[in-house]
This record gives structure tokens, sequence and C-alpha cells, in this order.
């Protein structure tokens, strides 16, 4: 919110009470990593604390989230990326579908990923 000036009226959603949140912390338990999955499959709300970039955490909390949209019986989990993580989500099976679009005034691309195998 604040690294990327949006406003906090447009990040509130109301959808935060039904999703499933999951939080990345360090050794000490200090949060640096966030995701939320809804029900009906669209991931979204992945930031991780810039020192903690490129390490490996948000791989890590996308993977437990597409493995708890697999786990509820989806087979298809979606998600709007800023345009310039696109690299980052196409890395873990997303592909781009659609046009180029602003949300909050930032660049961003629609991405889906087929969810197959057993949970």
């Amino acid at each position: 919110m604040l690294e990327q000036g949006v406003p906090a009226e447009l990040e509130w959603d109301g959808l935060d009470a039904g999703a499933l949140h999951a939080v990345a912390a360090d050794a000490s338990g200090n949060a640096i990593g966030t995701a939320r999955l809804l029900d009906d499959g669209h991931i979204g709300r992945l930031a991780v604390l810039a020192s903690w970039r490129r390490r490996g955490v948000g791989s890590a909390m996308l993977m437990r989230l597409i493995a708890t949209a697999r786990e509820r019986g989806l087979r298809v989990v979606r998600l709007h990326a800023q345009t310039h993580a696109v690299a980052f989500y196409a890395r873990h099976g997303f592909a781009a579908e659609g046009g180029e679009f602003l949300d909050a005034g930032i660049p961003h691309l629609a991405m889906r990923r087929y969810i197959v195998g057993k949970p």
C-alpha cells in the first residue's frame, strides 16, 4: 500500500473476512509476506517485504495457496499480476489472458493456471 502509493480505500475490498490468508514469518515470528486465496480460486494481495524478496518467500506462499486450491477441489486459479511480476507468475505455471489493464493506476495482466493431479 505505502510502497506503491495505493490509497487505503482502494486496497480494502471487503473480501478478506472470507479469504484464506497466508502469512510468511521470519525466525523471530515477524511477518515478512502475505497473500490470500478467495473461494473462487482468485489469488491476490501477494506481497513480500523488500528485504525478503528474491529469497523464495513469494514462491512458497504462492505454491501453498495453489496446493490449498487443489485440496479444495478447484481446477483453476486466477490472479491479476502487476506487469513487472508477470515473469514470476509465469515461472509458476500461470499464463496471461487478455490485455493489460490498470488497477489503482498500476498496469496489470489477468493470469490463470490450471491445476492438475491429486491433492
